[in-house]
């Protein structure tokens, strides 16, 4: 059976929630530019063809449900991924050096 061509495959959708959106607008003005920046031209392509893989993509162990972040600079964004709806939910972001503190 032939593997299907890139343009036959739908897209995942991103939806950001309030906490993702909440931390995003307490940023300073040129770190939401950076950000807005990297999210466009970056994040937001690769994540829509291809959420689990990618250099800045990594699985976060013993977390339910399986989470994931994208590492942009000195940022943390993390999500998950339903993939029989085919949606990426961006949970929340952060600092590297705040991010992984229980």
């Amino acid at each position: 059976m032939p593997k299907p061509e890139r343009e036959d495959l739908p897209d995942f959708r991103i939806f950001q929630t309030d906490e993702f959106l909440k931390k995003f607008n307490k940023l300073q003005a040129t770190e939401v530019e950076f950000l807005e920046k990297k999210l466009k031209e970056y994040v937001f392509p690769q994540l829509r063809v291809e959420p689990f893989f990618g250099k800045n993509i990594k699985k976060l162990r013993n977390y339910t449900p399986e989470t994931w972040r994208y590492r942009i600079g000195k940022y943390r964004l993390f999500f998950i991924v339903n993939p029989k709806e085919k949606v990426i939910y961006f949970l929340t972001m952060d600092l590297r050096k705040d991010a992984y503190r229980n």
